[in-house]
């Protein structure tokens, strides 16, 4: 029969839990060290974000709205509200093409 733990200090634990104990901790401290590193290359290396720089020249026709804006190398397009996507020269800001969508 097993001796009941003393009430003065702390028990002994059994050479094998001692062991997970200290596994556990090693673990634990990896994972934290795992994550501050992650965000630290990931706050060092990710690009800045820039502001789209639009042609001065650029009009929306009257009535369009806005809904979304990608710009590529020579180009801007601007999808509307009315499901138009309008691509516009990237230095004049003149309308070169519209697509419409078919909802």
């Amino acid at each position: 029969m097993q001796e009941a733990p003393s009430q003065e200090g702390t028990v002994a634990l059994d050479p094998s839990l001692r062991f997970l104990k200290t596994l556990v901790t090693i673990l634990t401290a990896t994972m934290i060290l795992g994550v501050i590193t992650f965000v630290t290359v990931f706050v060092i290396r990710f690009p800045s974000v820039t502001a789209l720089s639009l042609p001065q020249g650029l009009k929306l026709p009257a009535g369009e709205v806005a809904q979304a804006v990608t710009q590529g190398k020579g180009w801007v397009a601007i999808v509307t509200e009315s499901n138009k996507i309008l691509v516009y020269d990237g230095a004049t800001g003149a309308l070169k093409q519209t697509v419409t969508l078919t909802p």
